[in-house]
């Protein structure tokens, strides 16, 4: 299989994403679409975040990453079906296409940020080896309102098209920066905190779905009001590259058998052809023998 033809089986086709939508994406980094979840879907998710924390607690989101302050959970469609609906999300599908070509999952990662807490360093999440190198295509999925109050995320638009700038350790590989010309160091803000000319807030109702290119800069913002904020961030990556969340390491019986071939190509969860790549002990018995 190869991804246009897993997309075809989806029933996308690529015109799911609009010559506006395109040309955003291309010029500002980003673009949001609204009304893709119902409310009782958005309800369903939402209440189904607060059972995984709730059953985690301290420990959500161990598998990726923990952040103090903004509850997660991570490795979700092992814990629950009820996050498969995005798997097809057809505009966040056409615009991975469109960005990445032959791309997988990346990861699954639901976020809450608490009243007074969230608030990020602005950053990208992947770095870049030339201009239009593009890693990874980021989601944020809705489930409630994102308000000017309740921490929405603040990106920069354009500056997908700048030199990566604080990118996390852990997505960093064997990338070395090249050295910055003065205008592209004076770009970078002395204050990674502190808000950026130019940024905007990103605002949507519950339902909705922010698609980004992953090398723009942004960041969380801090919850003023305390209104929950759940979110499900969802990232694809070229096929090329590592996973944040190696899905066949944690790969679970229910979760393979629920998900149709289309779906298994584009988590990346098909057994790993002869001579390929092993595991190690521990994670190879997380594969179980129904998949060995």
């Amino acid at each position: 299989m190869y991804t246009k033809q897993a997309l075809r089986s989806l029933g996308v086709t690529g015109g799911e994403l609009s010559a506006a939508q395109r040309a955003a994406l291309d010029r500002d980094g980003f673009f949001i679409v609204e009304g893709l979840y119902a409310a009782a879907e958005c309800r369903e998710m939402a209440e189904e975040f607060d059972r995984l924390h709730a059953a985690e607690g301290d420990r959500g989101g161990a598998e990726v990453h923990v952040e103090p302050g903004a509850p997660r959970v991570s490795n979700i469609f092992n814990k629950s079906a009820a996050y498969d609906r995005c798997l097809e999300c057809k505009p966040l599908l056409a615009a991975a296409h469109y960005m990445l070509g032959e791309f997988k999952l990346h990861g699954a990662n639901l976020r809450d940020p608490l009243k007074g807490e969230g608030h990020q360093d602005l950053h990208v999440d992947v770095p870049k080896l030339f201009a239009d190198d593009w890693w990874v295509t980021n989601a944020i999925i809705l489930f409630d309102d994102m308000t000017l109050d309740n921490g929405p995320t603040r990106v920069v638009p354009g500056s997908h098209r700048w030199p990566p700038m604080n990118v996390p350790y852990v997505n960093r590989g064997d990338w070395v920066p090249e050295p910055l010309t003065p205008d592209e160091q004076a770009r970078i803000p002395s204050d990674l905190a502190a808000p950026y000319p130019g940024e905007v807030l990103a605002t949507a109702p519950a339902g909705s779905v922010i698609i980004i290119n992953s090398s723009m800069w942004h960041g969380g913002t801090r919850n003023i009001s305390g209104d929950r904020r759940r979110v499900l961030h969802l990232t694809y990556t070229r096929r090329d590259l590592p996973q944040q969340l190696v899905q066949r390491d944690y790969l679970t019986e229910g979760l393979y058998a629920r998900m149709s071939p289309a779906h298994r190509y584009l988590l990346d969860i098909e057994p790993q052809p002869e001579g390929a790549a092993t595991r190690s002990a521990a994670r190879r018995e997380l594969a179980r023998s129904w998949w060995a």
